[in-house]
């Protein structure tokens, strides 16, 4: 296909700034435009992507390791930023549920994806190493879908699914990387499947157990020092903890183990037993670069896309994507929910539907490239088909199926003052009366486990104000009288 404009662009010529500061104009122009119109932020920065590359719009980049670098490079800060904002507290609650969805829902899906491919006749280590690369939910797609729906999720769904996507990603490129390797040497696949099962297991557990190691070390280290270390320079606060998580990540990868999952143990931990100074501007700092991370990831992705390839592969693609969201993903779902039976059948349909793809399969498939696999351009073309099919079809319908499944609140805060003359600024004052389902879990007031930016000022009981604390008992009817608004708490 020639391309439309008249002068063709190499991305990394002498215009490297110029070029690059148009594109992310282009795209936050994009996302706020899919913001408006419903669609996925991270979709449309594909297409653009794509509309960019040298098919249409002419411009080229094939350095394929560079691809690969920066995007692990974008997918490093994004985990990283995924684990900052992970509150233990909230987590706690369904941490079983995730991760078995993101350790064994993920080798169940690789089997379940493997085996239907083999019926196509191809080797089985191929069919295996393609399931792997399909087999996370993506967590850039995950944070950013569930962001921009807004949706108030029941059932602790929300970081049941975040604590999936953020760990099952690291899972899924230790197995895409344990698989390209057994691919690529002949003399052991020619040793029979028991020994490529064994040396892949000792690979798996070796890149695991370092990753988590050196996450465990290096967090609890990092966090010894930031308790030590004072500045009321935010940002340079931002940059020494963000330092910290890339040694993490550049130090597993020392020792043959999985860097994003070093990085992403190392940010929890920082998160969760620092209390950082100016907190909130810390955050905000992080977003704003996750924001850029996604935008250049899946834009430059787009551009390495060639439009005339992808015809041949667009019907197995969509198939196999059907296939996934309708039987593969539901099947690996809920045969990791049979233990939580108080986990509810719809809670189980909607995270089914949440099986997003997007930045890290393609960049598992760009890793087979980078290894000069035989077909490796063919993945590329399958997964990239694949990820726009489950953005578009996934993305693009979360906010529709959580609402039709009854697992997201329409209710809204409704503010009310109490009779008092309350700032606009300062947020909501609620009325929120206690019932049975509340007191479910514990009746004290610190086993309520009330979310982020709400605080109980005042509890009536009857005709008394109490004054609230952690272990006061409630009771069915109850008042608690509450604040809503931003906090840095996390």
């Amino acid at each position: 296909m020639i391309p439309l404009s008249i002068f063709s662009f190499d991305i990394l010529s002498e215009n490297l700034l110029l070029i690059v500061s148009s594109l992310v104009f282009a795209g936050v122009l994009v996302a706020k435009a899919g913001s408006r119109l419903g669609a996925p932020s991270l979709l449309l920065f594909l297409i653009l992507g794509m509309l960019l590359g040298p098919d249409v719009l002419g411009f080229h980049f094939d350095d394929i390791r560079m691809a690969e670098s920066i995007g692990h490079f974008a997918m490093s800060v994004i985990l990283f930023t995924a684990g900052l904002e992970t509150s233990l507290s909230e987590t706690k609650p369904v941490m079983r549920q995730g991760l078995l969805l993101s350790t064994l829902g993920v080798l169940l899906t690789v089997i379940m994806t493997g085996g239907l491919l083999s019926l196509s006749g191809f080797p089985v280590i191929s069919c295996l190493l393609i399931a792997a690369i399909l087999s996370s939910t993506d967590s850039a797609s995950v944070f950013s879908v569930l962001r921009e729906k807004k949706l108030r999720l029941k059932e602790n769904l929300r970081p049941m699914l975040e604590l999936e996507s953020a760990n099952n990603d690291p899972v899924a490129l230790t197995l895409t990387a344990v698989l390209t390797q057994c691919y690529s040497t002949p003399d052991l696949l020619g040793k029979g499947f028991w020994a490529v099962a064994g040396t892949g297991a000792l690979m798996l557990l070796l890149q695991l157990g370092v990753g988590i190691t050196v996450g465990l070390l290096i967090g609890n280290g990092a966090a010894w020092v930031l308790k030590r270390f004072h500045s009321t320079n935010f940002a340079l606060t931002a940059i020494m903890v963000m330092s910290l998580g890339f040694f993490a990540n550049g130090l597993a990868q020392l020792f043959s183990g999985n860097g994003l999952l070093a990085a992403y143990i190392t940010a929890i931990i920082i998160g969760n037993k620092v209390d950082l100074s100016n907190k909130k501007d810390i955050h905000k700092f992080f977003d704003g670069i996750t924001w850029m991370m996604q935008l250049v990831m899946f834009m430059l992705l787009g551009i390495l896309a060639h439009p005339s390839h992808l015809g041949r592969m667009i019907l197995p693609a969509l198939i196999l994507c059907i296939l996934m969201m309708l039987v593969i993903r539901p099947l690996s779902v809920f045969i990791c929910m049979l233990p939580f039976r108080d986990v509810s059948l719809r809670a189980k349909a909607f995270v089914s539907w949440v099986g997003l793809k997007g930045a890290g399969p393609i960049l598992f498939a760009l890793y087979t490239m980078v290894h000069g696999l035989s077909y490796s351009e063919e993945v590329f073309d399958f997964v990239f088909l694949f990820t726009l099919f489950s953005l578009l079809l996934q993305g693009g319908s979360l906010g529709w199926m959580a609402k039709k499944l009854k697992v997201c609140s329409d209710a809204k805060p409704v503010a009310q003052t109490f009779g008092m003359d309350v700032p606009e600024e300062m947020g909501l004052m609620m009325d929120h009366v206690v019932t049975e389902e509340d007191l479910a879990r514990g009746v004290t007031l610190r086993e309520l486990r009330l979310p982020h930016g709400k605080r109980v000022m005042m509890v009536k009981r009857e005709n008394k104000f109490l004054v609230p604390h952690g272990s006061m008992a409630l009771m069915v009817g109850d008042h608690l009288i509450m604040i809503h608004g931003e906090s840095d708490d996390q």
